[in-house]
């Protein structure tokens, strides 16, 4: 997908403002985790006031664009009107169309009052983003700590075809663009409990960083989506691709190795096809990729077999409560060259909580939506203020 096809053309975003009933109750607002309003910003664009519409967007959401191209369809879209209709605005789509055209290319530098209280962020992730925008609005000098080379957290393993890296680092120039905010990359934080001593508080938002293993023979013969999806190009293969798991993050996975150039990728999911955790756009996408989906199917080991690995897998029933292996249902897969585990994630451990040690995103609520994240940590942000005010 190229840059341009990620927006909507000027035509299409007219017609999608227009679809827009107007509805006084703003159910789409109500299901938005940040309280995004859409009936406002789109009434906005359709008087063509493209200040006031952007404002109405980044008010609450300062990943605006970020959050338009790659938010699921079950928020805002699946309560809209219209969908009772025919079909939902793509309210996301358009958020992000809005931004894309109408915001200014750089923002000026402005000058935020500071309260005198500083805090450290840990994590260069939505939620850690997100926390950052608020707190400098309420005059915090903030210090982002990141551990790798660029902002994102997680977002930096979705494909750039889906999420250009451009566009976060477009969304943290508004958050930035004051004398509150300093990043520091390359700067892994071993126990945010010290940052207390120096910083009058602390938030940690680091995602869910360690891949969950499968716990079966062979395991470490398979690839984590993590070195995967942030280095794919070190695991290119024009052979076949095994994928375990069915979410969003298996999904990119299975998509990235087809990109790449493998011949065949193959998904092996632990429910039926229907209990995948993906939009219908994502689920799409695979159809698209000729990725096959291989439901109700739970690996067993992998062995290797001269250049080859071989994956036995297992079927797996429903028996009104919980998912059973079958017995004698194991089968051999001798031909894979690459095999990936996205069967989930988990944070690191935490430290006892206090009221200036406050956890946001995906380390506090585990896997999350971008919105979820971005609302996670506004409410830590939230949080901090309350203890200063």
């Amino acid at each position: 997908m190229s840059e341009k096809s990620l927006y909507l053309t000027k035509i299409q975003l007219r017609e999608e403002l227009k679809r827009c009933l107007n509805c006084k109750t703003q159910p789409c607002m109500t299901a938005c985790p940040v309280s995004c309003n859409p009936r406002e910003f789109i009434q906005y664009s359709k008087a063509e006031e493209w200040d006031e519409a952007v404002a109405a967007i980044t008010r609450v959401n300062p990943m605006g664009q970020t959050c338009g191209l790659i938010c699921p369809d079950k928020f805002c879209m699946k309560a809209c009107t219209r969908s009772g209709i025919d079909f939902p605005v793509n309210i996301p789509r358009v958020q992000a169309t809005i931004l894309h055209n109408f915001r200014v290319d750089h923002p000026e530098k402005v000058s935020l009052p500071h309260n005198g209280h500083t805090v450290a962020i840990v994590g260069a992730g939505p939620a850690g983003l997100a926390a950052t925008a608020l707190l400098v609005k309420n005059g915090f000098k903030v210090t982002i700590y990141e551990g790798r080379h660029e902002i994102g957290g997680a977002l930096c393993m979705i494909p750039e075809n889906r999420l250009p890296h451009e566009v976060i680092e477009r969304d943290y120039e508004f958050i930035s663009n004051n004398d509150l905010v300093t990043l520091k990359l390359n700067a892994k934080v071993s126990h945010t409990v010290e940052l207390l001593n120096r910083f009058d508080a602390v938030i940690v938002s680091t995602g869910e960083p360690n891949c969950l293993e499968l716990k079966i023979p062979g395991e470490e013969l398979s690839v984590s989506y993590t070195d995967f999806l942030y280095h794919p190009e070190d695991f290119q293969t024009c052979g076949h691709v095994a994928v375990i798991g069915g979410g969003n993050v298996a999904a990119d996975c299975a998509a990235t190795a087809m990109r790449n150039g493998a011949a065949s990728v193959e998904m092996f999911v632990r429910r039926r096809i229907s209990d995948m955790r993906i939009s219908k756009a994502e689920y799409l996408d695979l159809v698209n990729h000729k990725i096959d989906l291989c439901g109700m199917t739970s690996p067993e080991k992998i062995e290797k077999i001269g250049n080859k690995l071989c994956l036995t897998v297992r079927r797996n029933f429903f028996d009104g409560e919980k998912w059973v292996p079958l017995e004698n249902s194991s089968v051999s897969l001798p031909y894979f060259d690459l095999i990936i585990r996205a069967v989930g994630s988990r944070s690191d451990t935490k430290s006892d909580d206090n009221a200036k040690l406050v956890y946001a995103g995906d380390c506090k609520t585990g896997g999350s939506t971008i919105v979820e994240a971005i609302s996670s940590g506004r409410k830590a942000a939230q949080e901090i203020i309350r203890v200063f005010e």
